[in-house]
């Protein structure tokens, strides 16, 4: 599955992440408009995050909910060593393989979006108006707050009727040719037009793009979203309109593209590697959000098609980061001479991270999972407790919730804002929702869960299925209720095989079918498929990608990431309330109200998460003492010249 953020950001978690991604087990013009303004480089205040002139807001910062941590004159992010070194050869590894160097349309697979390619923030890309939001640039330390990159400072009424972004006269792509606003221009038109359909669904509420002078240009906003749309536009990748202009930007590309980033692309071997280079004279080298960054001279990131091959690559030293998803290979698989005798390191890494929406999508544009009782009984037959103590060694935690282990998660009963949201669209909640609080079930552990049987069946009962034989089946049709379990990585059956046997104990036929990433990523593309495992992205700030995972307009867009096939009036009006959300407070009782919801559908079986990176990595890297409360940081590690 595609995301779209820029490589330093990438999947920087599981998936995940998508990073968007994360991710995984990974988005007309016009007559100029007269300036209210004097077009230059005047930034913000040092000493605040914005000022105020005849009600034009000026800054060098944009945060969503809260003001930006860092003043107009920050030297570096508190998660940085500034002074970190730069040097050192450096192999990584990704899964999957890749055919396209241009990750912006749905056709071709690019190794910019390959599952698990740049968790470790250290690809590149094309740079993007702003940074250090969680989609691209993942920040380490605030959720959803924008700082300028290519952007020096951006302004815009109280209205948000239109924002204009100020472009730094320095901002170069590789061939030393100026990133101009006729460079912004075309890029917004080229993806919404031929990219990726989700750049069509972002960016719907821009009604005007234009390109004032070469370093000044203005998006006219409209809707009710807008105090969002300024971070969506900043993460948009600025494209070269010179490079593009005599390619079909619909294709797949089979040539570097013009990058303007830290690093490009030095060579690579189709679905092999791809190796980066650091750009000695990279234009944003010394602007305060990349200081201590960027730190190796090359990246070489070798592609695995399965995990375990992959695991024993490092094990060799063949290269030289793991992160680890798989709990027993945590707990078990780490004894080999290259950790005992200290050249790896196996650390557990604290974060503040939200987990994610990660479990089994069941997807409701199949009649067979059209019936919410249905949904709930088969989420009934996965024994998560039996599962983590058997298998994952007791290391997770059950996510209760699209958003785990934040103030964004519903508990108990809805009360004040949250309930007077969910009485707006009663009509389409189901009764208990405002009886009974939700929660998952839960076994002893012991692997006998009759109790659990019985509530499934009755439930499928009601639902038109009924036992005949050892076999459930369709009261009308006769048919037998039997779906296929889609994955790309054969570790994950390990945890489905237990899951499938529990199935089979109501008489349903599961099937686990393991394919390679290229096919999976056009089966979900094309929502040809029952069930599968995913992870959707979260943040501490949702906003407009809830859009993309849940709302009905995103049901039936190819690529969309609305895995389950979501089409609920309640989701689709909560939805916009997080959007729209003005206050701290709305957002955190429109997420409670949406969760809520999406829970008593039961539009997926939530699985697990925890609170650390489990990372091993070669004894030459040294890392920041102040670790990113939100991420894993590593573009900010270097390598330590004397080992």
């Amino acid at each position: 599955m595609k995301t779209f953020p820029s490589i330093k950001a990438a999947l920087r978690q599981i998936l995940a992440t998508l990073l968007f991604v994360s991710s995984f087990s990974l988005m007309a013009e016009t007559t100029p408009a007269s300036e209210t303004s004097a077009s230059s480089t005047t930034s913000a205040s040092s000493t605040t995050s914005a000022i105020l002139t005849a009600s034009i807001i000026k800054t060098h910062a944009y945060a969503l909910h809260e003001q930006a941590k860092y003043p107009a004159d920050f030297a570096h992010f508190d998660y940085v060593n500034p002074d970190a070194p730069k040097g050192g050869d450096i192999r990584l590894m990704a899964t999957g393989t890749f055919d396209s160097l241009n990750p912006y349309t749905l056709k071709g697979n690019s190794p910019y979006n390959t599952p698990g390619t740049f968790k470790y923030g250290v690809g590149e890309l094309n740079e993007t108006l702003l940074t250090g939001t969680q989609y691209p640039g993942i920040s380490g330390d605030e959720p959803q707050t924008a700082y300028g990159l290519i952007a020096q400072w951006i302004e815009y009424p109280k209205d948000l009727s239109w924002v204009r972004f100020h472009l730094r006269p320095e901002a170069r792509f590789h061939d030393g040719s100026p990133i101009t606003a006729d460079d912004v221009v075309f890029s917004f038109h080229t993806l919404i037009e031929k990219g990726h359909p989700q750049f069509q669904n972002k960016f719907k509420d821009i009604t005007k793009v234009n390109a004032i002078n070469q370093q000044l240009v203005e998006f006219t906003l409209s809707g009710n979203d807008r105090k969002t749309l300024p971070l969506r536009i900043g993460e948009m990748p600025v494209l070269s309109k010179t490079f593009w202009s005599d390619k079909d930007f619909e294709k797949s590309l089979n040539t570097p593209p013009l990058l303007s980033g830290p690093y490009k692309i030095k060579r690579f071997d189709w679905g092999k590697f791809i190796e980066f280079e650091r750009v000695e004279d990279y234009w944003g080298k010394d602007l305060a959000v990349n200081k201590g960054r960027f730190n190796f001279n090359t990246i070489r990131i070798d592609f695995y098609r399965d995990l375990t091959v992959a695991f024993e690559a490092f094990k060799a030293k063949n290269f030289d980061v793991y992160i680890e998803y798989i709990s027993k290979n945590w707990a078990t698989g780490f004894d080999f001479p290259a950790l005992n005798n200290g050249e790896i390191i196996k650390e557990e890494i604290p974060h503040q991270t939200l987990a994610g929406s990660q479990g089994y999508f069941m997807n409701t544009r199949r009649e067979l999972f059209k019936d919410v009782k249905v949904r709930e009984a088969l989420g009934l037959l996965f024994d998560f407790e039996w599962t983590n103590t058997s298998l994952f060694y007791g290391a997770y935690q059950r996510s209760n919730s699209y958003f785990a282990s934040t103030e964004l998660a519903q508990t108990g009963l809805p009360e004040d804002k949250e309930l007077e949201l969910l009485t707006a669209v009663k009509k389409y909640l189901p009764e208990q929702l405002f009886k009974k609080p939700f929660k998952l079930p839960v076994t002893d552990g012991s692997g006998q869960i009759r109790r659990q049987i019985r509530q499934a069946l009755a439930l499928l009962k009601q639902a038109g299925w009924q036992l005949q034989k050892g076999t459930l089946v369709n009261s009308k049709t006769g048919q037998p209720f039997k779906f296929e379990i889609l994955v790309r990585q054969p570790s994950i059956t390990r945890v489905l095989n237990p899951y499938v046997k529990n199935l089979s104990k109501v008489g349903i036929q599961a099937e686990i079918r393991v394919i390679d990433p290229s096919q999976y990523k056009q089966r979900m593309d094309e929502f040809d498929f029952d069930m599968t495992t995913f992870v959707l992205g979260q943040t501490l700030t949702p906003g407009h990608e809830q859009r993309l995972y849940f709302h009905s307009s995103n049901a039936d867009v190819a690529g969309s990431l609305n895995l389950s096939g979501v089409n609920n009036p309640a989701v689709d009006f909560l939805v916009e309330q997080i959007i729209e959300a003005e206050t701290r407070e709305t957002l955190v009782a429109a997420s409670k109200a949406l969760d809520r919801v999406l829970l008593w559908h039961h539009y997926m079986i939530p699985n697990w998460h925890i609170s650390h990176h489990r990372v091993a990595y070669r004894s030459f890297f040294k890392r920041p003492a102040n670790q990113a409360k939100y991420d894993l940081a590593f573009d900010t590690w270097w390598v330590d010249k004397n080992k």
